[in-house]
């Protein structure tokens, strides 16, 4: 069987072995009395699954006992299967496990205090729910939307307009590692500026998670932008594909201030724009 058949058979039985490894998982926590809730979120709570979906796991445990189960995560993702490796950070509040069955599994622990209404619970499965902590939380949830502040729409726009300097500088240095992803983190800037014009809630800085593909919240002619918008090793390349995203920054912009209400400023910033042309 040559390697690309094998890894594709593997694949496709992902969905299968994520099934089981979530028996395992619940199958454990269902068990231990000290747990008072626990819910997936992620694809597996919005239902969107696909081959590759990892499991995003939230674990409610009892106040007095928090620290505890903190510190022995690590020991209790072996429960659930074959470890290969951990990526998390010891004192974090959450382990990272990578299973032989190429899933990875992500645990956060929390008090029952953390567990408040959230825009990030609006779509969860429920499996453990001890006194209808989680039933509640859900509930409040649903009311609740995403409201970009003005706070984070300045640092979005600065932001951007550093990125565009700094690929500029690393272009000139040479230095075209640096400046391909500072070009990187122009584009994911525009798709988060696409995010919030539509009132979605955009990802954490630097993730493209769900960005493309078939699961995007994108149109189908912000996806083509950004296809577009790639870049080779040259220098004048990456500072051309930079200037042709410039349009599309503007236009969002717009858009951003007028919800905002905020001057546009079109004179500032197309003198600070005019420094890279």
């Amino acid at each position: 069987m040559g390697f690309e058949n094998k890894l594709k058979l593997r694949d496709l039985h992902i969905p299968k072995s994520r099934e089981e490894l979530m028996r395992k998982i619940e199958r454990d926590l269902l068990e231990d009395q000290n747990v008072l809730a626990f819910f997936y979120g992620g694809s597996i709570g919005e239902g969107n699954t696909d081959l590759y979906s990892d499991i995003d796991l939230r674990i409610v445990v009892k106040d007095v006992l928090f620290e505890q189960y903190r510190q022995n995560k690590r020991e209790r993702a072996k429960n659930w299967g074959k470890v290969l490796f951990f990526e998390d950070f010891p004192g974090a509040t959450y382990s990272i496990a990578h299973f032989d069955t190429f899933i990875k599994v992500d645990s956060f622990y929390y008090t029952s205090k953390d567990i408040v209404p959230s825009i990030w619970l609006k779509n969860i499965k429920i499996i453990k729910d001890h006194q209808s902590l989680l039933s509640s939380v859900l509930a409040a949830s649903q009311h609740l939307n995403y409201e970009m502040n003005i706070e984070q729409f300045d640092v979005w726009r600065y932001k951007f307009l550093a990125y565009v300097h700094e690929t500029y500088r690393r272009c000139k240095r040479n230095e075209i590692f640096y400046a391909l992803n500072s070009l990187d983190w122009i584009r994911w800037s525009i798709a988060t500026g696409w995010y919030m014009d539509k009132g979605y809630p955009p990802n954490n800085p630097g993730d493209w998670a769900k960005i493309e593909g078939e699961r995007s919240k994108l149109t189908e002619r912000q996806q083509e932008l950004l296809k577009g918008w790639h870049s080779s090793r040259d220098p004048e390349q990456i500072l051309s594909v930079m200037r042709s995203i410039l349009p599309e920054f503007i236009e969002v912009h717009r858009k951003l201030c007028e919800k905002f209400g905020v001057d546009e400023n079109p004179i500032l910033f197309s003198k600070i724009l005019e420094l890279v042309k």
